[in-house]
């Protein structure tokens, strides 16, 4: 299998940038792919323009949000699965270099890239890179390294790739989910790593394969100003603490030496976002109940 199928699925509903994505799955090196746009965008504004280059997969979604990158991920028929969010861009070589990792070892279930951030006229402004080379760790250590560092050093989902198979694996009711906790409405894209590479390994590609797009005038999951549960995303990584307790993937002695960070975070945040007191006190409570155990 030395070209399996890839299915880049974009998940649409902003159109200020979209041709722009498009054109970057159009223009892959990659032999094989499907390219399936799930639209949500209140105008045709997305559906003409896909209407303009043939063999692209169009759907209409009245699904939102989550519902409807969900809807997207399960639709893709490839071997692997390459999301690409509406306003960003894949660098040419992304997928080919992707799949060339995945083939290598079937133990990899995910992998990411470094990754530029470009503001509205494409010009670089940060470069994400977490580590200064190329290599592969156990989705354990992923998952530890996420919720002890309190850090997504993943990056959005445009700079992964997974195996179909697992998505499957997982259900789309539980994608999001880690034990006790549902991350959908924050660290979403956290908790779908932490499950997508379970019981096997992540790969990391030292190359800036992905280019994610950061216009705070547009209607965006990373915009505070358009996403009324943005304070989740960070009072979901003291809930990320708690249930990799639960499971396992860190010990009780590290979910308590994070108690001065916890209150650290929730001092600097809480007059910003109530989510953070109430995440706090779950905090304090489940580290209460293990104390009288």
């Amino acid at each position: 299998m030395s070209h399996p199928k890839v299915s880049i699925v974009i998940p649409s509903y902003k159109p200020a940038h979209f041709e722009q994505c498009l054109k970057s799955a159009i223009g892959q090196t990659y032999p094989n792919t499907e390219i399936l746009v799930s639209d949500n965008c209140p105008s045709e504004e997305i559906r003409d323009i896909c209407a303009r280059y043939p063999g692209v997969i169009y759907q209409r979604s009245t699904a939102l949000r989550e519902a409807n990158l969900l809807s997207c991920f399960y639709s893709g028929k490839g071997h692997f699965i390459k999301p690409l969010f509406d306003d960003d861009i894949l660098h040419p070589f992304c997928v080919e270099r992707m799949v060339a990792v995945m083939n290598m070892d079937p133990q990899t279930q995910l992998v990411f890239s470094a990754s530029q951030v470009i503001n509205s006229d494409n010009e670089r402004t940060e470069t994400r890179r977490p580590y200064q080379a190329s290599g592969s760790m156990p989705g354990r250590d992923m998952h530890r390294s996420m919720a002890l560092g309190m850090c997504n050093f993943i990056g959005e989902l445009t700079s992964i790739m997974f195996r179909r198979e697992q998505l499957w694996n997982i259900g789309w009711r539980e994608l999001f989910r880690i034990g006790s906790h549902d991350f959908t409405l924050g660290l979403a894209d956290v908790a779908a790593y932490c499950n997508l590479v379970k019981g096997g390994n992540a790969f990391y590609i030292d190359e800036e394969l992905t280019y994610f797009r950061r216009d705070q005038r547009l209607q965006s999951n990373s915009n505070p100003n358009s996403n009324p549960n943005f304070g989740n995303c960070f009072s979901d990584y003291i809930d990320l603490l708690m249930v990799s307790h639960e499971g396992g993937q860190i010990s009780r002695a590290e979910l308590l030496e994070l108690g001065p960070q916890v209150d650290a975070v929730c001092v600097r945040l809480g007059n910003v976002f109530e989510q953070m007191a109430r995440a706090r006190q779950r905090y304090l409570d489940y580290c209460a109940a293990l104390a009288a155990d």
